[in-house]
């Protein structure tokens, strides 16, 4: 997947515009251009930081709406639904830096051996219990392979070792990951 500099930046200011519609910073909400590529459906996520840490989270693993809906569906998601933060406010906003990622499809791998630490974002997946990893989170956190796979396995509410069980599926994934940089 080819993203050129001006789209990643055009895609960067939407959330940022968008982010501050919603705060109610400024009244005119933005709008992607109509194009093929804005039209395509994939899977996307929008990350917050504040600071540097982890301040939102949300995403498609799968397209389902046209990217240009689903960046600012996942927008909203990470600044106001992430469960694990309280809603972002207003004041916050200048301290965001705003990360995106667009992912490739899905490709179901029979070997963990196959999973390329940095290359790949990986969905673990055992009966209804699943659980995803962008592929920046392992080089974030410093793990290899099975530091990963265990952390994967306990966010997806299952034992450490799950990822071992033969019934556990996995499934592969790149991103094309760029972000702003925050003036602090």
């Amino acid at each position: 997947m080819n993203i050129d500099h001006a789209m990643k930046q055009d895609m960067l200011l939407a959330v940022r515009a968008y982010l501050s519609y919603r705060l109610g910073i400024t009244d005119i909400k933005p709008q992607l251009p109509d194009n093929d590529f804005y039209a395509r459906k994939t899977g996307l996520f929008v990350t917050l930081h504040k600071k540097g840490d982890l301040r939102g989270c949300i995403g498609h693993i799968v397209g389902m709406l046209p990217l240009k809906d689903t960046l600012f569906e996942m927008a909203e998601a990470s600044a106001f639904e992430d469960p694990r933060f309280n809603s972002l406010k207003q004041h916050e906003l200048k301290d965001i830096s705003i990360e995106i990622s667009v992912l490739s499809e899905l490709l179901e791998i029979k070997d963990i051996e196959e999973i390329v630490v940095g290359k790949h974002g990986v969905v673990l997946k055992n009966g209804y219990q699943q659980a995803v990893f962008l592929p920046q989170v392992a080089p974030e956190q410093g793990w290899d392979r099975d530091e990963m796979l265990t952390h994967l396995s306990m966010k997806a509410g299952l034992a450490p070792n799950a990822y071992k069980n033969p019934q556990t599926k996995f499934f592969v994934f790149t991103a094309v990951v760029f972000s702003e940089e925050c003036d602090e």
